[in-house]
């Protein structure tokens, strides 16, 4: 019972964990094609994917303690499926390895979609500090009032 289990879990947040890559793939392409209505309900199907991650990997953490309760989930994954037979071992070996793979890919994507926002929006408060050096890199409303330099509303013609 305790194999198939851990098995479920791990197979689950791995199932996750490809539908986070599916999305974040979606994410990209709308930021890129600065489809900013397509951005925010990827991020929202993203929040959702990620309270079901955290329910499984609550299980699983869990699971593992119930597993190894004198040791605890520190003494690693290897050394919990080494009270399993081999042929179990392998199976949740080869699971857990798909799973870190599948989340380190993740995380680069993640890693590299954050870097290319950062450097757009490094690259528009310079536009914007050169295109009206008399307001000190401050952005006002119609209004007179100051408006953030997190650059959300800002928006630029595609040809420039």
């Amino acid at each position: 019972m305790t194999f198939d289990t851990c098995r479920d879990i791990l197979s689950r947040e791995c199932e996750l964990v490809k539908r986070i890559s599916n999305v974040q793939n979606l994410v990209w392409d709308a930021v890129m094609n600065r489809n900013w209505t397509d951005f925010e309900d990827h991020f929202n199907v993203l929040g959702e994917i990620g309270a079901e991650f955290s329910v499984v990997e609550a299980e699983r953490e869990r699971l593992f303690a119930a597993i190894m309760p004198e040791s605890g989930i520190s003494q690693g994954f290897y050394a919990l499926i080494a009270h399993f037979p081999a042929g179990q071992r392998n199976e949740l070996s080869d699971i857990y390895r798909d799973l870190k793979l599948k989340t380190l890919q993740v995380k680069m994507k993640s890693d590299a979609l954050m870097d290319y926002i950062t450097e757009a929006r490094a690259t528009m408060a310079g536009f914007v500090e050169i295109a009206f050096p008399d307001r000190g890199g401050k952005l006002y409303t119609p209004h007179g009032n100051p408006v953030s330099h997190d650059m959300r509303s800002m928006v630029l013609d595609r040809a420039f």
